[in-house]
């Protein structure tokens, strides 16, 4: 039942992605670049906060 819902899951993202291929046509390119984008950059502030968080629980003279 898993796969199954797996399946339908993954099918219902191609079609939504068909859709938006279709409906954006050659500015879909610029709107990935610029979801990636966004994404990229919350991933590393992130990231980097999550780093910046270690390094002070860690710290023996606080």
């Amino acid at each position: 039942m898993k796969s199954v819902l797996q399946f339908i899951f993954w099918l219902l993202v191609a079609f939504v992605a068909l859709f938006l291929a279709i409906v954006l046509g050659e500015r879909g390119a610029w709107y990935l670049a610029w979801v990636l984008g966004t994404v990229m950059i919350i991933l590393i502030a992130v990231a980097g906060t999550v780093m910046l968080d270690a390094r002070y629980e860690d710290d023996p003279l606080e």
